[in-house]
């Protein structure tokens, strides 16, 4: 049967592309603009969700479609209810003109699909509908259900998956994700994302704004600094360009939870703006706290499980007003939410800062040895003969919103990761494997 499963996979395969670009070329960025009580997420939102439960209804799913916050598609029968999990927003595009092709193009080159929402989380959530998919078309039986929820509010505030709780929708015995990396992540970090606010100024004005679980890869200055700022860059050999009086410094951008693995450009804008005499509250906090481990706030913040303590600074607001800071953490499972913010609380009111949360998430952690875990290991191992021990995560995925819920892929570890990346890509061959693993993990959960 096994064998069967993966033929029809790859006989679906074509067809499986094509209902990804599909889904792609819908610009899914969270759209307050064009939001309303029907579309709370913007209109680009509610019409990727409502593609994604289209191509669901395609392929064999009852769907249904929940006031633009969610909308599940399900298969089976019987009482247990196994749970897959996947979103359709997507966080901003940056700079579009360090795109090789328009991020919403679904351009397809080289073996691979460029555009914003193919590695995350577009093309995993499709590939694991065409999984199912390919077992309805082999005749296997449905002794349990399968249901997809998609949601649109995943890149914020998780208000989809909170309606869904709150809407006393069925809530699934087990199921996975497939938002991270194979072969499985186990574990998960905290998350709290937070601000740090502060008195205006009068002689500074910066808005640099983006996604707060973002290393952001800019940071602009404008004003009469500009020359002394490009000096003081040169001697930091921090990467900028400048035009007349205007300076963006350069920084790598990655996603928060590998926030260790980038390049902070407002940090660098901040550090290079302090050594040059300024000394608001916000530059002086940033210049001489903020990195990308919270070393100086939270020393030494790591476990074994989960790995270290990651600190992203994505937002610098400054006018005549107000300043405001804009942060993403992602904490270890051994260390509490309430340990980090007692010490951020502490050390920004050195600098006349107060606390203000916007968000927080639990960490998660389901052993090795539950059969869950041991499934997808086995599927795994199997299928690609590589090693599959279980994984921590800084990334806070959709697994966290349910107990017995884990990260399982798309991305394997020779894959390069490019969410929440300019020219954000995947391989087509690799997520076909993918589709098989998750074809017969999904088999197998339906045998337990």
């Amino acid at each position: 049967m096994e064998a069967k499963i993966k033929n029809i996979v790859n006989e679906n395969s074509k067809e499986m592309i094509e209902s990804l670009k599909s889904a792609v070329r819908i610009n899914s960025v969270m759209d307050e603009k064009t939001a309303t009580e029907t579309m709370p997420f913007g209109k680009g939102v509610d019409d990727a969700l409502r593609k994604t439960l289209e191509i669901a209804e395609s392929l064999g799913f009852k769907t249904v479609y929940k006031d633009g916050y969610y909308g599940y598609a399900e298969v089976g029968e019987g009482e247990e209810l196994i749970g897959i999990l996947g979103h359709i927003d997507v966080v901003p595009v940056g700079d579009e003109s360090n795109w090789k092709f328009p991020p919403f193009s679904a351009t397809e080159e080289d073996g691979y699909i460029y555009g914003r929402g193919t590695q995350d989380d577009k093309g995993p959530t499709i590939a694991a509908m065409y999984a199912v998919k390919s077992l309805l078309e082999a005749g296997v039986t449905f002794s349990k259900r399968v249901r997809f929820i998609i949601g649109g509010d995943e890149e914020n505030l998780w208000r989809c998956i909170s309606k869904y709780t709150e809407n006393g929708e069925e809530i699934p015995s087990m199921g996975f994700t497939p938002d991270s990396s194979f072969p499985v992540t186990n574990a998960e970090k905290s998350l709290v994302q937070f601000y740090l606010r502060g008195k205006g100024s009068k002689n500074l004005n910066l808005a640099i704004s983006g996604a707060l679980n973002a290393v952001p890869g800019e940071a602009n200055y404008t004003g009469e600094l500009a020359d002394k700022l490009s000096d003081k860059l040169d001697e930091l050999k921090f990467e900028y360009k400048k035009e007349e009086n205007q300076v963006t410094v350069i920084g790598k951008r990655v996603h928060a939870a590998s926030a260790d693995k980038g390049i902070n450009a407002i940090e660098r804008l901040c550090k290079a703006l302090y050594e040059i005499g300024v000394k608001d509250d916000v530059v002086r906090f940033v210049a001489e706290l903020s990195d990308s481990v919270g070393s100086k706030i939270l020393p030494n913040c790591i476990d074994d499980v989960s790995g270290i303590l990651t600190l992203n600074l994505g937002e610098l607001i400054i006018n005549e007003n107000e300043s405001v800071l804009g942060y993403d953490s992602r904490i270890p499972v051994k260390y509490t939410i309430e340990n980090f913010e007692d010490a951020i609380k502490e050390k920004s009111s050195e600098y006349n800062l107060e606390f203000e949360e916007f968000d927080r998430l639990k960490s998660l952690y389901v052993p090795a040895d539950s059969d869950l875990i041991k499934t997808l290991v086995s599927v795994y191992e199997q299928e690609t003969g590589l090693e599959g021990t279980p994984l921590s995560s800084g990334g806070a995925t959709y697994a966290k919103a349910l107990d017995n819920c884990v990260a399982f892929g798309a991305m394997f570890p020779f894959d390069e990761k490019t969410e929440h990346q300019e020219n954000e890509r995947i391989n087509i061959k690799n997520l076909i494997k993918a589709t098989e693993i998750y074809a017969l993990a999904i088999y197998r959960l339906l045998c337990l």
